[in-house]
């Protein structure tokens, strides 16, 4: 089975990146459940008429606590509820401060940072997942590493491409995809891969120009990573 290449070398992450991806699973674990603790409220509280509305997190438990100020029945319900959303959002937050200055320590984190888009979430989701710049031979293999790259179907006569592969890690492929829409947002300072990013939605969609972009925002993260230099805004060299 050696002989006729079955076998083929997997690459161990280190403890570093190991640690990364422990904390930002945390992180993504305890936001879910935040989010689940004040949707379940909204619904029981929505079959009783009382609608939240928008409200900031940090004003949610007293928009909450005014609406069921006259309905104790309803107070035995809620308030446990609202106790577990609580310490839910602590540690949530201080796993949040965490990653930010596990980011701001982080040379490389500061490097990529520097990609319009790019923020300490996407950064460490980037660089846990990478691990080592130097398994990659090619900046261009990276995108399709991580499954930016559209399937192709060839047989014969047949050359067919369709949607993107999605293989490899998922969080790193939302991560992308989420900096390619804050990239192409119209507030967003003007750069050669945004006016590349819109040239392609105008002939394509902004979805598949938001997939595009975030696939060279993987080859860019990468090419930068390996040469040390800054996010050129320009597409004039340097």
């Amino acid at each position: 089975m050696m002989r006729v290449g079955l076998y083929r070398p997997v690459h161990v992450k280190t403890l570093a990146s190991q640690k990364i991806r422990a904390l930002l699973s945390g992180r993504r674990f305890l936001q879910a459940k935040l989010l689940d603790a004040e949707n379940s409220i909204r619904g029981l509280l929505r079959n009783f008429g009382l609608k939240v509305g928008l409200v900031s997190r940090a004003q949610y438990e007293a928009r909450i606590l005014e609406l069921i100020e006259d309905a104790p029945s309803l107070q035995v319900i809620i308030e446990p509820m609202l106790a577990v959303r609580r310490v839910v959002r602590e540690q949530y937050v201080s796993l949040h401060k965490t990653m930010l200055a596990l980011a701001r320590a982080d040379d490389d984190c500061q490097l990529l940072m520097s990609v319009p888009g790019v923020g300490p979430l996407v950064a460490l989701t980037y660089r846990a997942a990478v691990d080592e710049p130097a398994r990659f031979q090619r900046s261009r293999a990276v995108g399709a590493h991580f499954g930016l790259a559209p399937r192709t179907h060839q047989s014969g006569e047949i050359d067919r491409r369709g949607h993107i592969s999605k293989s490899g890690d998922e969080t790193l492929r939302a991560a992308l995809f989420e900096a390619a829409m804050v990239l192409l947002r119209p507030a967003t300072r003007p750069s050669a891969l945004k006016a590349w990013g819109l040239r392609v939605a105008k002939r394509r969609g902004m979805a598949k120009a938001t997939v595009a972009v975030a696939r060279r925002l993987a080859v860019i993260l990468h090419r930068i990573w390996v040469d040390r230099t800054q996010f050129r805004w320009s597409a004039e060299p340097a």
